[in-house]
């Protein structure tokens, strides 16, 4: 019977620094609500602020550390602004290096999280979502439709630094 009672607390004891739910930075305990108006966009790219705002909001859904609620309800504002997205060439042809078959794509957004007084809880940060995508015949509709995996990337990277600090 003592060495089931030794082994318990063994075993037991190696769990005493865990913690059930979400573990949000000290700075946002108060923050269970958090409104997500429409990014700012700074970009040539039109509608793109919509994208990338739908899938912060569907990550942070995911994430489940914060509710997203409507302007006045919540206890904090994620205000932010698509800096750039930049297309660069990773791979050319062998035949010809002039002519790229893949580029990598990357989204820029710079973030604030303002609580309800007007106080700035975290931020401004900076967030990149990162994708390559291959050419075909159109590099403008193949870059347009590799913009969600970068706007996804991007929400993950931005949803971790709010849900845990870094």
């Amino acid at each position: 019977m003592k060495y089931f009672i030794a082994a318990a607390s063994l075993l037991l004891s190696g769990c005493l620094g865990y913690q059930i739910g979400p573990v949000k930075p000290s700075v946002l305990k108060d923050v269970h609500d958090i409104s997500v108006p429409v990014f700012t966009n700074r970009t040539l790219l039109p509608r793109i602020e919509v994208l990338v705002t739908g899938t912060v909001i569907k990550q942070l859904q995911q994430d489940g550390t914060f509710r997203i609620v409507e302007g006045d309800n919540a206890d904090a504002t994620l205000k932010a602004e698509i800096v750039e997205v930049t297309r660069n060439p990773a791979r050319s042809l062998r035949e010809n290096v002039l002519a790229t078959i893949e580029y990598n794509l990357a989204m820029h957004v710079r973030y604030t999280l303002v609580g309800r007084s007007g106080a700035v809880l975290m931020g401004p940060a900076d967030v990149i979502g990162n994708t390559s995508f291959f050419v075909g015949t159109d590099v403008t509709t193949d870059e347009r439709q590799a913009l969600p995996l970068a706007a996804e990337e991007l929400a993950q990277h931005l949803v971790t630094q709010l849900s845990e600090g870094w």
